[in-house]
């Protein structure tokens, strides 16, 4: 392994360098106040809600997504392209967007009004199992369809039934993904911000959507300091657990024959995929028809656009930097990689309203103006997409430099020679997708428009957000499909570009 300069060792200290500026200062300002941060019953109702929709919303997501993706593995049909397309929409959308789909087709005035009742706790759990349940299918399908002929066709020579096929088969092969899939969508559901806000209400507020409403609506510092410190220590939990839980585990005996096998979709996964489209597909199109039909251009909307591209080019930029760096050097210092990593997951550890919390305590007084907002918000997105940014580039690096560092070094090729003539063509592809996956989360994101914004930055999931503060739902659905037309193209090519050339 080549020596990697101290340069290098910037990024992780920059990265670190920005968690602490949000994390020390609760910690100092905690310790400051002293015994005034006693956990009342506000927050105990805070965090007890925050634990009961996360769990809720992993249980419902796993519990139709397993047998859903049992019944689409194994047997092609025609149409199910297409259904696993249709699957593939939510996570290509921002939250905003989705919960605009959802009022127009379940509020007071929507297509099927008064069916659900939106707001409260059922609205999040609706809102949460619309993006994780395809999240939950595509991670076990992927997991199912790995599932070699051979064992499926054993199975049916043996005669198994379906209960002795999910013991014997499927299980084996689910049993190493659910426990770490269950943590990763229960840390996205209690991290969830943008739903909890708009769908949720004064008995329905999580950890993330309190210290919001504590910071800038009721400027109690004390109480917005004290909710960070625990979502903080509850996202390090459940951060630690999910990477406990990703120890790898023996699947099934793979056995030679030669035949593949086809199974029968008994009721129930039929009854799941049908529970799947009912959930995702009458949203989609609500927001498509009310969409197309109220769409109007207008200065302030071009002026979203603009700011919406400024924010996600300078956050990708960054975040496509650090990640680099941060890759190379687990790939370089592989006795550091645990420590690299876990700071590639400070985004995830610290999310964005306890960093913002931070900052703006550290920063109350120093920052003013648009300018300054841009690039908090920026830096912000950047550090929330930094954790996937890393994966792809990481194994996109151990894939396409450690071959060549032998030839390198034999010729004398290191640095910037190598980048140009080496390690850049062979990584363009990889490089674009983590550009662009960043841009697209920073494009779509609200959070911390809504933390750290001031007055004149306006994007587009803010001025959706505004515009449905004022009851004009309308211009809203208009503003909320295009936002959703560029972040599905964007996650589109993005996708094509991970694909192996």
């Amino acid at each position: 392994m080549t020596r990697m300069p101290r340069l290098a060792l910037l990024a992780p200290a920059a990265v670190l360098a920005a968690a602490l500026a949000g994390l020390v200062p609760l910690l100092v300002f905690a310790a400051a106040q002293g015994g005034q941060f006693a956990l009342d019953a506000y927050v105990w109702r805070i965090l007890g809600f925050t634990l009961l929709q996360a769990g809720l919303s992993t249980v419902l997501s796993l519990a139709i997504a397993i047998p859903a993706a049992r019944a689409l593995a194994f047997r092609p049909f025609p149409g199910r392209g297409l259904l696993l397309a249709l699957f593939a929409v939510p996570q290509a959308l921002p939250a905003i967007v989705v919960v605009l789909a959802l009022v127009e087709l379940y509020g007071q005035s929507g297509w099927f009004g008064g069916l659900l009742s939106l707001y409260g706790l059922s609205g999040i759990l609706l809102a949460h199992v619309f993006f994780n349940l395809a999240l939950a299918l595509r991670f076990c399908l992927e997991a199912l369809e790995d599932v070699t002929p051979e064992n499926l066709r054993l199975a049916d020579q043996l005669g198994f039934s379906s209960r002795a096929r999910w013991r014997h088969v499927e299980w084996p092969a689910l049993r190493a993904l659910l426990p770490r899939l269950a943590a990763l969508i229960f840390l996205l559901c209690a991290a969830s911000f943008v739903v909890v806000l708009t769908l949720g209400g004064p008995s329905a507020t999580t950890l993330e959507v309190a210290i919001y409403q504590s910071l800038r609506m009721d400027f109690d510092v004390s109480r917005a300091v004290t909710l960070a410190l625990l979502q903080a220590g509850l996202c390090l939990v459940l951060v630690l657990l999910a990477g406990q839980l990703a120890a790898p585990m023996t699947g099934p005996p793979r056995l030679r024959l030669l035949q593949p096998a086809r199974r029968r979709a008994g009721w129930l996964g039929l009854l799941a995929v049908a529970i799947s489209v009912a959930l995702v597909l009458p949203p989609l199109l609500a927001l498509l028809v009310s969409g197309a039909t109220s769409f109007s251009p207008r200065p302030i909307l071009y002026q979203a656009v603009g700011t919406s591209v400024v924010i996600a080019m300078l956050s990708a930029g960054m975040s496509l930097v650090l990640a680099w760096t941060l890759a190379l050097l687990q790939l370089r210092l592989p006795r550091s990689r645990g420590v690299l990593n876990a700071i590639s997951l400070l985004g995830l550890i610290l999310p964005p309203a306890v960093l913002a919390t931070g900052w703006f305590i550290l920063l109350r007084g120093f920052v003013h103006g648009p300018a300054s907002s841009i690039a908090l918000i920026s830096l912000l997105n950047a550090l929330m997409s930094l954790p996937f940014s890393v994966a792809l580039l990481h194994g996109a690096m151990a894939a396409q430099l450690l071959p060549q560092d032998r030839l390198c070094a034999q010729i004398g090729l290191s640095g910037w020679a190598r980048f140009k003539l080496i390690d850049q063509p062979a990584l363009t592809r990889p490089l674009a997708q983590a550009f662009l996956i960043a841009f697209i989360l920073s494009f779509g994101d609200l959070t911390a428009v809504l933390m750290l914004g001031s007055q004149g930055v306006v994007t587009l999931p803010s001025l959706i957000a505004s515009e449905m503060g004022q009851y004009r739902s309308a211009t809203a659905q208009g503003t909320a499909l295009l936002l959703a037309l560029l972040s599905f193209t964007g996650t589109l090519i993005a996708n094509r570009m991970g694909r192996t050339p």
